[in-house]
C-alpha cells in the first residue's frame, strides 16, 4: 500500500484531478491482494448508493439558483445596508453577506463564486486593495461548509453514523463565531489602514435603508429559515429539505423576481450537474482509495500509532488538528473526510470526544484548507475573480488566516474546557 500512497501523491504533483488520483491509485494495492479489479466499481456504486448523498446535487442547484435568481444579489443588499457605513463596513458587509448566502448555499465554492463576483468589483471601486478584497472574499468563503446545511457535513454524519440535523445544528455557533471574528478584523483593519470610503448616515436614514432591503430581501432570508426549520422541526430529512430549496429558490427567482428566464435553465442544470458529478467522483473514487487503505490494515495502524503517542483527549486533538491542517494544504475536503474520517472518529469517541463536535472540529479544519494554498479552492476562484496573482494574497491572508486559527482553537478546546470545569 506504500507504493499507493506514493503513487497517489506523485499523481497530486502532476496535477491530475483529485478524483482520478484517488481512482488510480488503489489499483496496485488490489492487483497485490490477488483481488479482481471488479471489486473497484461495486465499492464506488456502493459508496454513492446513499440517500443522504443525493441532497448534494440538489443543494448545488439551489445554489446556482440563488446566484442566478437574485436572491444573492438582495442579501449583498442587505448585508451592506446594515454595515456598511463604518469603516471598512463594505469588507464586513462582504462577511456577513456571506454568512446569509452559506446559510442557503451548502457550498464555500458556491458562496466564493456568488459573492466575490459581486462584492471584490465593489470594494476595488471603494478604495480597497484589490488583494485585501480577495482575501476578505476567499477566508469568509469557507462559511459555506460550516454555517448549516453544508454538504461536507452531510457526508461526513453518512461516513460516521452522526445525525446530520445534529451537524447543522453543531455548525451555528462556530460560523456566526468565525464570521464575527473576521467582520471584527477588518473593520480595525480598515480603520487602521484607510480603507473604503463611509458615508455618514442619520440614524432614521440608516434605518429606512435596511427596512427598505429587507423588505426586498425577506423572500430570501426565508429559504434558510424553510430548510432548517423544516429539519429541526422534523418535517422532512436534509434530502427533502434540499430538494425544498430548489423549489424554492426556483419559484422566487423565475416567477417572483423575474430574473430567470426559461431559457437560462438548460445552462444552470448542465452547470450544476457538472459540479455535481465532480463531488460525486471523488465521493466514489475516495471510497476506492479508503477501501484499499482498509485491505492493508492503515486505519488501525493510523490509529495505533496516534495512541501510542499519547490517550489524552487533548493532546489527540493537537495531534489531529495539525495533521488535518498539513492535509488540507494538498488534499481536497471531500476526498480527506472520505479518506480520514471512518479512522479519526472511532479514536475520537474511544477518547471519550463527542462524535458531533469531533466532526465539526474536522469540518472547521479543513475548511481552512480551501483557503490555504496551493490547493485552496478559494484562493484559485477569487484570484480568477480579482485578476490577482496568488502571491500578492499571501500577506493579507496571512492576518485571516491567523483569526481562522484562533477561532479553530477555541471550537476544539473551548468545549472540553467548559465541560471539565462543570464537572
Amino acid at each position: 500500500m506504500g507504493f499507493g500512497i506514493i503513487l497517489l501523491l506523485a499523481l497530486f504533483l502532476l496535477s491530475v484531478p483529485v478524483s482520478l488520483s484517488l481512482g488510480i491509485a488503489p489499483i496496485p494495492a488490489v492487483l497485490e491482494k490477488g483481488l479482481p479489479l471488479i471489486v473497484l466499481p461495486q465499492t464506488i456504486f456502493e459508496a454513492m448508493d446513499s440517500f443522504a448523498l443525493m441532497a448534494i446535487p440538489y443543494f448545488v442547484l439551489a445554489g446556482r439558483l440563488m446566484q442566478s435568481g437574485g436572491i444573492a444579489k438582495r442579501l449583498i443588499h442587505l448585508g451592506m445596508a446594515l454595515i456598511g457605513w463604518v469603516k471598512g463596513g463594505l469588507g464586513a458587509a462582504t462577511v456577513l453577506t456571506t454568512m446569509f448566502f452559506s446559510t442557503i448555499s451548502g457550498s464555500s465554492s458556491a458562496t466564493t463564486a456568488a459573492i466575490g463576483g459581486v462584492m471584490i468589483p465593489e470594494m476595488e471601486r471603494n478604495r480597497y486593495p484589490r488583494p485585501f478584497s480577495a482575501s476578505v472574499v476567499a477566508a469568509s468563503g469557507e462559511l459555506g461548509v460550516i454555517l448549516p446545511p453544508s454538504v461536507p457535513m452531510i457526508v461526513y454524519a453518512m461516513l460516521t453514523g452522526t445525525s446530520v440535523a445534529d451537524m447543522f445544528f453543531a455548525g451555528i455557533i462556530p460560523g456566526l463565531m468565525i464570521g464575527f471574528s473576521l467582520m471584527l478584523t477588518i473593520i480595525i483593519w480598515s480603520s487602521l489602514k484607510g480603507y473604503g470610503d463611509t458615508q455618514r448616515v442619520s440614524f432614521g436614514e440608516w434605518f429606512t435603508g435596511v427596512m427598505r432591503a429587507l423588505r426586498a430581501a425577506f423572500l430570501s432570508l426565508m429559504l434558510p429559515v424553510l430548510i432548517l426549520g423544516g429539519i429541526y422541526g422534523g418535517a422532512f430529512t436534509a434530502t427533502e429539505a434540499a430538494v425544498m430549496a430548489v423549489a424554492y429558490a426556483f419559484v422566487v427567482g423565475t416567477f417572483i423576481y423575474k430574473e430567470i428566464s426559461l431559457k437560462e435553465l438548460p445552462a444552470i442544470l448542465w452547470e450544476s450537474a457538472i459540479t455535481s458529478a465532480i463531488v460525486m467522483l471523488i465521493v466514489g473514487f475516495a471510497a476506492v482509495f479508503a477501501y484499499a487503505l482498509s485491505l492493508y490494515q492503515v486505519p488501525q495502524y493510523i490509529a495505533s500509532s496516534i495512541l501510542a503517542i499519547s490517550d489524552n483527549p487533548y493532546v489527540f486533538l493537537l495531534i489531529v488538528n495539525i495533521a488535518l491542517l498539513v492535509i488540507g494544504l494538498f488534499m481536497e475536503t471531500f476526498a480527506a473526510i472520505l479518506i480520514l474520517a471512518p479512522v479519526l472518529a472511532p479514536v475520537a469517541v474511544s477518547l471519550g470526544i463527542d462524535p458531533v463536535h469531533f466532526g465539526l472540529i474536522v469540518i472547521v479544519n479543513l475548511a481552512v484548507g480551501m483557503v490555504t494554498p496551493p490547493v485552496g479552492v478559494n484562493l484559485f476562484l477569487v484570484c480568477g475573480i480579482a485578476k490577482v496573482s496568488m502571491e500578492k494574497l499571501m500577506r493579507p491572508l496571512s492576518v485571516f488566516l491567523g483569526v481562522l486559527f484562533i477561532n479553530l482553537l477555541l471550537i476544539t478546546y473551548g468545549p472540553l474546557l467548559l465541560k471539565a470545569w462543570f464537572n
